[in-house]
């Protein structure tokens, strides 16, 4: 039987790979939404301008919003579909891309409804990355425990 930890794990896995497949989507090609994809150029062109230091490294408000489509995609994917360790970094990637979303909603003064999914989602990926590495710890306690009483027994029979 599946602990209640892999389950919670893995839909929440699931859940936030698909979200931020369809968000990198989106903000890659109009394909799937026109408008929402239109929105996305126009609310990167805002970041571009309020951040005049991105002007002086090369990034263009295209190249910011493809760079960030781009991980949010992967990512999404990795979480999805990669078992294993993998899954933390792209969670930890995405953790890192939506703080920068909020910092970039707070610098032109977005109202709290423009930003209000990165702060949920930014939650839900810090509780999943909490619950995975509680789980992992635990996991690694329990083999060092059955480790320790492996070589306690060996002991007792040397001994008789």
């Amino acid at each position: 039987m599946a602990l209640p930890k892999t389950v919670t794990i893995v839909a929440l896995s699931i859940a936030l790979g698909l979200f931020f497949v369809f968000m990198g989507t989106i903000k890659l090609t109009p394909r799937l939404s026109k408008d929402a994809h239109s929105e996305m150029k126009r609310a990167y062109k805002s970041y571009a301008k309020a951040l005049p230091v991105l002007k002086k490294m090369g990034i263009s408000s295209v190249l910011l919003r493809k760079i960030i489509g781009s991980v949010e995609l992967a990512c999404g994917i990795v979480l999805t579909l990669v078992p294993g360790r993998p899954k933390d970094v792209a969670n930890f990637l995405l953790l890192l891309v939506m703080l920068a979303v909020l910092f970039f909603h707070q610098l032109v003064g977005d109202p709290l409804k423009r930003y209000a999914h990165a702060l949920v989602f930014g939650i839900l990926l810090t509780c999943r990355l909490l619950i995975a590495r509680q789980t992992e710890e635990r996991a690694d306690s329990s083999e060092s425990r059955n480790g320790q009483a492996d070589s306690q027994e060996q002991n007792k029979v040397k001994v008789s």
